[in-house]
This record gives C-alpha cells, sequence and structure tokens, in this order.
C-alpha cells in the first residue's frame, strides 16, 4: 500500500513509502529536504519494520526544531 505523509516543522514536505503486506517499509521517498541525507535514510531503513525504525529515529531533532525529516519519518510509519 502507498502512503504520503504530510510532514509537519521540517524542510521535507511530504513523505511516500510502500508498506508492504508483511509490515515491512520499502520505497521510501522524501519529498525536499536535504536530499543526500534522506536517500541514505530511505536506503539504510527499506525493508526495516515500523518498529525498527521508530526505535532508531524517533526523536532525533535538526538544530534548534523540536523535530527533523527521520523524526517525521518515523512518525509516518507509526500512524501507517
Amino acid at each position: 500500500m502507498e502512503i504520503t505523509y504530510r510532514t509537519q516543522g521540517v524542510c521535507a514536505r511530504s513523505i511516500k513509502f510502500t508498506k508492504n503486506d508483511d509490515g515491512t517499509i520499502t520505497n521510501i521517498r522524501f519529498d525536499g529536504g536535504c536530499n543526500g541525507n534522506l536517500k541514505a535514510i530511505s536506503k539504510l531503513c527499506d525493508g526495516m519494520t515500523p518498529a525498527q525504525i521508530s526505535e532508531k529515529l524517533k526523536g532525533n531533532t535538526c538544530g534548534a526544531k523540536s523535530t527533523s525529516c527521520a523524526d517525521q519519518l518515523a512518525k509516518a510509519v507509526e500512524q501507517a
């Protein structure tokens, strides 16, 4: 199932990913944000479960912001 999550408080405008029948997350794509870093995060998280992604990324911040694109990914997969 293809999912689009609208981010809040970060440079990336949205995150798109596929939630597979086995519960894993694949095909993660960020719209906007720091291109190289977000491609790396997407590759590293490919094939993980939402719980694994959340465990690794939830709570990460960006500068003085209370969230980050990685934190927003964790929130997105938790809601999926």
